[in-house]
């Protein structure tokens, strides 16, 4: 976009506004709550990652090259991969800024996946049939090491914009979702971020179920039993938006004028990690015969984990939609999520150097297809006439973005 004068800036910026449907002077300078979402999806947070590289760059060039994610929203929720990459934005370095930059993420994946997913266990015979009988396809070792030494002590009160990352236990059989404002508010929930990364990627059958205490200043101590965030929330949206109402209803969060659940006060951009092409992955003929193994494991996937994350992810997106949509705001909610993934790249775990860069070069793509709405009948994402690219979105977020923050200087 390059440097803009003074007046091409307010220009453009009342250009955008009056695009989304929101006058500048109409919000009298309140504040818009803004909302960051990161679904889950193993190496597929390639793709997510590639799309914020890009935001950032655009805030960049409207801000400075000081710029950075967490400094725009005051809610950054991820799951799995997603509350990996959350972290990874949100946890403050020596001089309390984000440890890295979006564009990093990328590159990170590159690095680290082949050692998380060693592919050599994938094309072990002895390994899969150790799989399917007794312990989960990766030891996570890895993954552990690299946690601890990147996070070391920090804890979720320590970041640097409201984060919220959900695990499940299967202690209790419950969600449990780790706040930026409870770890501050309460000890036992001020769990090292190393911990929650490990629990909310510890996917059934791909990794060990994680097992951490948390202690408070008093002595007293929580236990934790916990995998995979996503077989709660794979998509944590809607939980991201809930948690801000149940901020403001506790008081935390001070907006004036704004109710619970008011979308027409919320900017929402939710970022999903593609999904199998809808035909052809499974169909009745061959699921009708799976019997409990069939159903977790299926030539090298996991039916059963593809469709709880895969329909949990689909119903928070319809159901985010709905609340924008009804009260004519749906432009302030962007969703971009590919549904057409096939082969390699429809996979959680295949981090050969082909895959992750064809995962790069769908995020890549990504940015060149039109915006598209999930279609509330069908439950399809559809191309949404008029409002361009996913790259003009993004940009008209970061220009929405920008005055936002602006407003609260």
């Amino acid at each position: 976009m390059g440097r803009l004068s003074l007046l091409g800036s307010l220009i453009l910026t009342l250009l955008v506004c009056l695009q989304v449907g929101i006058v500048c002077g109409a919000t009298n300078g309140k504040k818009l709550v803004t909302v960051l979402s990161i679904d889950g999806g193993g190496i597929r947070g390639i793709i997510p990652g590639t799309l914020l590289a890009f935001l950032e760059t655009k805030l960049q060039e409207i801000d400075g090259p000081n710029a950075r994610i967490a400094d725009y929203f005051d809610v950054v929720a991820g799951t799995s991969t997603g509350g990996l990459i959350t972290t990874m934005l949100t946890a403050p370095n020596r001089d309390n800024r984000p440890l890295y930059e979006a564009k990093d993420i990328s590159s990170f994946y590159m690095e680290h996946c082949p050692h998380i997913f060693p592919q050599s266990r994938r094309k072990n015979f002895v390994n899969n049939i150790a799989h399917l009988f007794g312990g989960p396809k990766y030891d996570g070792e890895y993954l552990r090491l690299l946690v601890d030494s990147i996070l070391g002590n920090l804890t979720i009160k320590q970041t640097i914009t409201h984060t919220v990352i959900p695990a499940f236990d299967i202690k209790r059989l419950q969600p449990i979702i780790f706040t930026t404002v409870d770890g501050r508010a309460n000890g036992l929930k001020d769990a090292l971020l190393s911990d929650i990364c490990l629990s909310t990627s510890a996917a059934p059958t791909y990794f060990p179920v994680h097992y951490f205490e948390s202690r408070d200043a008093a002595g007293r101590i929580h236990t934790f039993d916990l995998i995979d965030g996503g077989v709660a929330a794979n998509n944590p949206t809607l939980m991201a938006i809930t948690h801000i109402s149940k901020e403001i209803m506790m008081g935390s969060f001070k907006y004036e004028e704004m109710e619970t659940m008011d979308s027409k006060k919320m900017l929402v951009l939710s970022l999903g990690t593609g999904i199998g092409k809808h035909q052809g992955k499974y169909n009745a003929a061959s699921a009708s015969k799976w019997g409990l193994l069939g159903w977790v494991y299926n030539n090298g996937d996991s039916p059963i984990i593809d469709v709880y994350s895969d329909a949990s992810a689909d119903m928070v997106d319809i159901h985010v939609s709905t609340m924008f949509q009804t009260l004519h705001n749906e432009k302030n909610y962007l969703r971009i999520q590919d549904d057409n993934l096939i082969g390699d790249a429809a996979s959680m775990d295949i981090a050969t150097t082909e895959n992750m860069e064809t995962l790069v070069q769908i995020g890549n793509n990504l940015l060149k297809k039109p915006v598209s709405r999930v279609n509330l009948e069908t439950g399809q994402y559809e191309p949404v006439h008029g409002e361009g690219t996913n790259a003009e979105a993004l940009i008209r977020f970061a220009n929405l973005l920008s005055h936002e923050k602006k407003l609260r200087s």
